[in-house]
């Protein structure tokens, strides 16, 4: 069977490529193609809002390195636009997602907005089947919001509160989420249906902080169904020992899925952990796969 190339376009901001900025890229696919798109962007700080659209799916941003290759905005839900009204959460963010079977790899992707200043995205990420590699996400409040089938393998998450949300199903391996937080943080804030099994499975990933950061929950249910587990997970000290928060609400306890088996490190203290939260068997975790987990009608 042949196997059709996919096409590649080149972004530098110093004009050795075929664009300078990555939206320029995107625009250029045509809409409801087939195949896949390589954006290569080189490394570089690039200063725009870019969004995928749901009629281009199959679109791959490639970067030359995770901490060279840079595209960052600095938008807030307390920005204000120029008739001085202030911006929706989906506004702020830096990069859209809606295209399906995209992926990224080795790049970063900011909101530079600044700790304290609300609601500001890095990435709103609501095409199915997405994959990330190698992505640094950074932000404080909301960095993502992940829908549908998202992959992560080997990023960098930073946040303050609730810096990955949404209703997705995602399975994050070998990443590392990081807390700039000092007091209080939230890891997640889910938002799972009600007939979705598995929501947000971090496997054999780590847990960080800044110095001094202490009293981080592992989430609160945004939804009442919300759905996450940390498996093999090297947990440091700014955890807090109970977990989990019921976003003030204590009927939530009874409905939402806040799951964890054989964390390590200074932060894993499964007895004193939520009553509401539940330490998986070995035989509970084994299911937790990413065939599992990812597995949709479509497989």
């Amino acid at each position: 069977m042949a196997v059709t190339p996919a096409d590649v376009l080149v972004v530098a901001n110093d004009g050795t490529g075929d664009f300078t900025t990555i939206q320029a890229a995107i625009n250029a696919i045509p809409a409801n193609n087939t195949k896949r798109t390589v954006i290569y962007i080189r490394n570089g700080v690039y200063r725009e809002q870019i969004v995928v659209p749901a009629n281009k799916p199959y679109v791959s941003l490639v970067g030359e390195s995770a901490t060279g290759t840079i595209l960052v905005y600095n938008l807030n839900v307390n920005s204000k636009k120029p008739d001085g009204t202030p911006y929706s959460t989906l506004e702020t963010v830096t990069a859209v997602v809606q295209g399906k079977d995209f992926s990224a790899e080795n790049m970063t992707i900011q909101n530079d907005s600044g700790q304290g200043t609300g609601q500001a995205l890095a990435g709103f990420l609501s095409g199915d089947r997405g994959v990330y590699k190698n992505v640094r996400f950074l932000g404080f409040q909301d960095t993502i919001y992940i829908e549908r089938r998202q992959y992560f393998k080997d990023c960098y998450i930073e946040g303050d509160v609730d810096y990955i949300y949404g209703p997705a199903t995602a399975f994050f391996e070998n990443n590392e989420l990081h807390n700039n937080r000092l007091n209080g943080g939230y890891i997640t804030a889910a938002s799972t249906p009600e007939t979705t099994t598995y929501g947000y499975v971090f496997v054999n990933s780590k847990i960080t902080s800044n110095p001094g950061v202490k009293n981080v929950y592992f989430g609160r249910p945004w939804r009442p169904y919300a759905a996450v587990t940390f498996i093999d997970t090297m947990i440091d000290s700014s955890i807090a020992p109970y977990g989990w928060n019921n976003w003030g609400d204590s009927t939530k306890e009874k409905t939402a899925r806040y799951f964890e088996y054989n964390s390590r490190g200074p932060g894993a203290n499964p007895k004193a952990r939520a009553g509401w939260s539940k330490q998986l068997t070995p035989e509970e975790a084994s299911q937790y796969t990413v065939q599992n987990v990812m597995k949709g009608t479509d497989n």
